[in-house]
């Protein structure tokens, strides 16, 4: 099996090539159009500023690339939020627009409710393969200040303080804003799951 992680200059994408090995996994970090468009496997991670890593996306024509895949297809935090539509984020930012969302900010509810939401945090709603034996209640790891309201795409939720997608899904394209990669066993069953699908 070829597994592709796309090369756009994203941040933490060594721990998600790290996770994969831990698997028995030997993915390939390019940006080459060929080689993402024969894999098996698609993963998109992902940390930083939405407006930088389009620019990145759009000078190495991936753009146009990436919503014409037809593989199984993983984006990981902000590779998540890349695959909607528009983002609040540096003053807003069209994005890839494969899921039909707009990204916008946390507000402070309150002092136990700081921004960024870090730390872990457990899922709830789950309906998808990907989520195959795990249970509502299992606690992942978050990083990020904006996020996808719950929409008809969401196959998963968390809250902070009210429920937001924690993980998003739209034919071959599914993503998770957690980091799948420093989720403990959790993350790792999510990343086997993918893997199988």
């Amino acid at each position: 099996m070829e597994i592709a992680v796309v090369d756009y200059k994203g941040g933490n994408v060594q721990s998600v090539l790290f996770a994969l090995e831990r698997l028995g996994v030997q993915a390939t970090l390019t940006a080459d159009h060929d080689v993402l468009r024969r894999a098996d496997k698609v993963l998109f991670p992902g940390e930083g500023e939405a407006a930088s890593a389009m620019r990145e996306l759009r000078a190495q024509g991936l753009h146009e690339l990436l919503p014409t895949l037809t593989q199984p297809f993983l984006g990981i935090c902000l590779g998540m939020q890349l695959l909607g539509r528009h983002t609040e984020e540096g003053g807003g930012t069209d994005m890839l627009g494969i899921l039909p969302f707009d990204v916008v900010r946390f507000t402070a509810a309150g002092p136990e409710h700081k921004i960024p939401h870090m730390g872990w945090n457990n899922l709830q709603q789950l309906r998808s393969p990907l989520f195959e034996g795990l249970q509502a209640a299992d606690f992942v790891y978050f990083v990020h200040s904006y996020y996808a309201p719950v929409g008809d795409y969401t196959i998963a939720e968390a809250e902070y303080p009210a429920p937001f997608s924690a993980a998003v899904q739209h034919e071959n394209f599914y993503a998770v804003q957690f980091h799948t990669e420093k989720s403990g066993p959790v993350g790792t069953r999510i990343l086997e799951n993918f893997l199988k699908l």
